[in-house]
């Protein structure tokens, strides 16, 4: 495959699967490896990806689950693009389709009620106010995708009972689980990541669309040794 000016294919060391990254770009971090091990499909779910990025998410999950398809949606043209190239390239377009386009217009392409589950990394750092039209800017600020309407949205188009699965900082976790209830979203599975120096970094969350009030609270997840090194057990727990 053609590689572009500041891509590079890197090993994802899962079942053969590979990603193209650039470097001039958002590149994906460790909270879509913990997600994607997080996130429980069935054999006959339609899925919904909220944010897709460079589609790693996705495509990890086209490894460690079966699922009827999933449609990725990504805003920024250029990683749309990207994603779309490495869906191609693990020869998954049967399985997973790229969509550049805002989440709001969602209707344009699926039904309100038609969705088995929805996963998302979102941007979740708040907006500062300061120039942020770069790619990697708008990846990480939520101005171009709110906590408010990305859970709107959500229950917009999972079906009832359907599960939502999303990583966000865990500094917003009022915010975030308020904004879920709100939108009869309930949270059924959380559990928060600590970097291993005694920070808690993340929070990782499974709601269920119009679920009963009842949480589990799963033990939190050290992502990295003391030396900020990354630790291999990130790859495997909570992914059943």
């Amino acid at each position: 495959m053609l590689l572009e000016e500041g891509e590079r294919i890197e090993d994802l060391q899962c079942k053969g699967l590979k990603i193209i990254q650039n470097k001039n770009y958002y590149t994906f971090t460790s909270d879509s490896v913990i997600l994607a091990n997080f996130v429980r499909l069935k054999e006959r779910d339609v899925c919904v990806e909220i944010g897709a990025g460079c589609g790693v998410i996705s495509i990890l999950l086209s490894a460690k689950n079966s699922f009827k398809k999933i449609t990725a949606f990504e805003l920024q043209p250029e990683m749309a693009q990207l994603a779309d190239k490495n869906v191609k390239l693990n020869n998954l377009e049967e399985k997973i389709e790229i969509i550049n386009e805002n989440i709001v217009n969602f209707n344009k392409f699926i039904s309100n009620n038609s969705i088995d589950c929805v996963f998302s990394n979102p941007p979740y750092m708040l907006s500062s106010g300061k120039n942020t039209n770069s790619i990697r800017d708008k990846a990480r600020h939520d101005n171009t995708l709110p906590i408010d309407l990305l859970c709107r949205e959500t229950s917009k188009m999972l079906k009832a009972g359907g599960r939502f699965y999303l990583v966000y900082t865990a500094n917003r976790s009022a915010e975030l689980i308020y904004n879920l209830v709100k939108h009869s979203l309930e949270p059924k599975r959380m559990f928060y990541t600590q970097n291993g120096r005694g920070e808690v970094k993340l929070i990782v969350i499974e709601a269920v669309k119009n679920g009963k009030h009842e949480v589990k609270v799963l033990p939190e997840l050290v992502t990295n040794d003391a030396n900020g090194e990354y630790l291999k057990l990130l790859h495997t727990k909570y992914i059943k």
